[in-house]
């Protein structure tokens, strides 16, 4: 893209592209519950859930006035998010919650930019946020895992063809809506095979007085809603078989 302005770089990422056919959702959909259902792929690609659920309590802690100290990402696809203020109280309540629904959230997101056929748009806004997150990662594996997504993003976005960036757009929809569902399983199990008071579940029963086995059902259920809107909106926005 040699010679290329600004201004039509803005152009050229909010242009809206054309409604991919049936199978191409179909297939991008079966392709990221594969992913999700396995063992070493899934625990792979989970890295990604990470960024998202700690970017989910990033970003609920500074908009509910926090101050955000920092984030790490672990090669154990673990996370924590650091941020001061009040101990209890609305908005930590919030920040607490918002990381097991922050992936299909992002997932819903990614469905609103599909339905308007804004597929470069989504790919970039992904990589701006990835860069903002990159600036309050601290410590060399959460450095590495964001800078590697962001990488291939920005590749298939920069160098790729409108066809492979809607395949990739459609896989990531499916795969955060899909993905914000299990871990939500594996924090019911972690919490029935190694109890800790650290989980989100557990930090909510302590600054509400609900149970942590409740808040595991309402993560559920709010990524489950999520998904089935989300299928729901993508299958009917797909144009029909020629």
């Amino acid at each position: 893209m040699e010679g290329t302005s600004f201004e039509q770089v803005v152009d050229e990422v909010f242009a809206t592209q054309s409604a991919p056919q049936w199978w191409l959702v179909l297939a991008t959909g079966i392709i990221a519950l594969a992913l999700v259902s396995t063992g070493g792929p899934w625990r792979l690609a989970r890295n990604v859930v990470t960024i998202a659920h700690e970017g989910g309590h990033a970003l609920v802690a500074l908009a509910s006035g926090r101050q955000l100290t920092g984030i790490r990402l672990h090669s154990d696809t673990s996370g924590v998010t650091v941020s001061r203020g009040r101990p209890d109280g609305i908005g930590m309540i919030l920040t607490v919650f918002a990381g097991y629904i922050a992936p299909s959230v992002v997932g819903l997101f990614g469905v609103l930019f599909l339905l308007n056929n804004r597929i470069t748009a989504l790919l970039w806004i992904s990589i701006i946020l990835l860069a903002a997150m990159l600036l309050l990662i601290r410590n060399f594996y959460g450095v590495l895992s964001v800078l590697g997504t962001g990488a291939l993003v920005f590749g298939i976005s920069w160098f790729t063809p409108e066809e492979v960036q809607a395949v990739f757009a459609y896989f990531f929809t499916w795969f955060m809506l899909v993905a914000g569902v299990r871990p939500v399983f594996e924090l019911q199990a972690q919490r029935r095979r190694q109890p800790s008071p650290h989980s989100d579940a557990d930090q909510l029963h302590r600054l509400t007085g609900v149970s942590g086995t409740a808040w595991v059902m309402v993560f559920g259920a709010v990524n489950l809603g999520a998904l089935a809107l989300g299928v729901w909106l993508l299958w009917n926005s797909a144009a029909p078989m020629a």
